[in-house]
């Protein structure tokens, strides 16, 4: 008896989408290595965290496929790609490969409703959200390195700005947990 309760196609989707937040993973990982090298303990510290959820994203999706009788299977990733240029480079960067993988969630979002997939669609919701905050975090590291003077930034800014990421919870408020009372 077949137990798979995931089409092939939706199998191969979510797959695909477990290796790309492993590769994902490797490549926060890889920018961490960079930032650690240039001397930016605290940013590191950042991205070997993000790394490290990156990889937990990764696992969930291994543990959905299974619990929904489907076959999960670890493929092979690319390499990272080359490392940053300067701090705006490697924010700018990880600000592009959070909406890269927006469009990835979505695209299982949209595939779940036209399988009319409810659980899978329901499982993505998680991921929706999770982007939305991965998106805004990319964006307020893009905000800050520019408060502290983008890439004529002084030795004084950026340790600033290194130390308060060092910090930094790993998670950001968000829009639809806004009142009036608490507007940010």
């Amino acid at each position: 008896m077949n137990t798979n309760r995931l089409s092939s196609r939706m199998q191969e989707a979510l797959i695909k989408q477990m290796t790309k937040e492993a590769h994902a993973s490797q490549i926060f990982l890889s920018y961490g290595c960079w930032a650690d090298v240039k001397g930016y303990g605290g940013i590191a510290n950042f991205l070997y965290r993000h790394s490290q959820e990156e990889r937990n994203h990764m696992i969930k999706f291994m543990r959905y496929i299974l619990d929904r009788g489907g076959e999960a299977r670890v493929e092979a990733i690319p390499a990272p790609p080359e490392n940053p240029q300067n701090l705006t480079d490697a924010f700018n960067k990880v600000f592009e490969h959070e909406v890269d993988n927006t469009t990835a969630i979505y695209e299982i979002v949209n595939l779940s409703f036209e399988e009319k997939d409810w659980a899978t669609w329901n499982f993505m919701q998680w991921f929706v959200k999770e982007q939305i905050e991965e998106e805004k975090l990319a964006l307020e590291l893009i905000d800050k390195l520019k408060i502290a003077g983008g890439d004529r930034a002084t030795d004084e800014s950026l340790f600033s700005l290194d130390k308060a990421l060092e910090a930094a919870p790993d998670d950001v408020s968000l829009p639809q947990e806004a009142t009036a009372e608490n507007p940010s």
